[in-house]
């Protein structure tokens, strides 16, 4: 079973319709496998649907990340996306500022500032580096 499948799959169970708009999105982000604004998207889509609304597409994404099918973050104010992390373990991401691409970092800085909150519960964190990869740097 593919990524889109399985994606669709995820869709299916929670009640969701399947869509070839929701198959588009899904499918951009596994063949661009990088971080998407919603802007990105629907430059990507405008051919296939000339009509498609930013308000369908973002819909579509807050619904993926609801069901843990896209990640987000943000930079500058605005929301990226990116299909699921299939790495497994707890890891954290660089983010290319140019093209979204991403590098898995292996270690957690938390194991520091735990050592620092003494006493404090954690229940989450985020921890993400923004800057420019090896091939903007060149370019």
């Amino acid at each position: 079973m593919t990524a889109v499948e399985k994606a669709i799959s995820v869709l299916k169970d929670h009640g969701f319709k399947y869509t070839d708009k929701r198959e588009q999105i899904l499918s951009i982000f596994v063949n661009e496998d990088r971080y998407l604004t919603a802007k990105d998207i629907h430059l990507l889509l405008k051919e296939k649907f000339p009509t498609i609304s930013y308000d369908t597409i973002y819909r579509n994404l807050y619904t993926f990340v609801e069901l843990d099918v896209l990640e987000e973050t943000e930079l500058n104010g605005e929301k990226m996306f990116r299909f699921g992390c299939l790495h497994q373990g707890h890891h954290h991401h660089f983010i290319c500022t140019s093209c979204g691409m991403t590098k898995n970092i292996e270690m957690c800085p938390m194991d520091f500032f735990e050592e620092q909150l003494t006493g404090c519960e954690i229940d989450s964190h985020r921890f993400e580096i923004f800057g420019k990869c090896e091939n903007c740097v060149k370019n």
